[in-house]
């Protein structure tokens, strides 16, 4: 019988928890980088783990532009001026989040307070808070950016597949030692990124990945976000 999954050796289950326990671990949102490009072949090892997600039909809805390098320096000067108002503005291919209320109003300020503790920024300094808002868009100094899109016709469902992927793409660029941080912030811009990179008008920008080595002595990448209990987002029926 055939069968459409390769035979491998697995190693005992105990050291396989460990070792996706420690990539889960220290993974997070990189928001400063070492200038130092990472080699192509490690990149092309990442995509090649992060193709084992799985997908709805394993229909594979995930594409990836890669802009590194010169590119990636003229399309954050455009993303820099359109972030700021100096462009007509645009539409982001999916709908933003309509509102923060409860938990996740709690949880984004919380997120956001230990940000700008950990740069000195006070609550009323807007000049220093916009000028952070604005580093979004130089992908933090990142040397790469990954623009991940779905197919139009594929919906909601795609971009599920797409959310599978991404997770995959991260744990295996960290499994390297490589940083990165998922930004819904440059989907903002779309128009802005299709002027840099060729994508079929049947895709529709998810989001982008800015990666890199992390600088881990800038301030901004000393906290880390917590999560909730299980018994915040798991119900049991037995």
């Amino acid at each position: 019988m055939h069968s459409n999954h390769a035979t491998t050796e697995m190693a005992p289950a105990s050291d396989q928890a460990a070792v996706l326990d420690g990539l889960l671990r220290t993974r997070f949102s990189c928001r400063a980088y070492r200038d130092e490009p990472v080699p192509r072949a490690t990149i092309e090892a990442a995509l090649a783990m992060a193709q084992s997600t799985p997908s709805w039909c394993n229909t594979q809805p995930w594409q990836l532009a890669i802009v590194s390098g010169d590119a990636l320096r003229r399309l954050t000067t455009d993303l820099v001026a359109a972030a700021s108002g100096e462009t007509p503005p645009e539409s982001s291919d999916f709908p933003f989040p309509a509102a923060y209320v409860g938990d996740y109003r709690e949880r984004r300020k919380v997120c956001g307070v230990q940000l700008y503790q950990s740069l000195g920024i006070t609550r009323d300094d807007r000049a220093r808070a916009r000028e952070q808002t604005l580093e979004n868009f130089r992908c933090f100094g990142a040397p790469h950016l990954a623009i991940v899109t779905t197919d139009v016709e594929l919906g909601f469902y795609g971009g599920v597949d797409c959310g599978l992927y991404l997770m995959s793409f991260m744990l295996a660029l960290r499994a390297h030692g490589v940083d990165s941080i998922a930004q819904a912030a440059l989907a903002s811009h779309p128009d802005t990124l299709r002027r840099h990179v060729s994508l079929d008008p049947s895709r529709r920008i998810v989001c982008g990945v800015s990666f890199g080595i992390g600088d881990l002595a800038h301030p901004v990448n000393s906290y880390r976000t917590g999560r909730a209990a299980l018994d915040q987002v798991v119900s049991w029926s037995e």
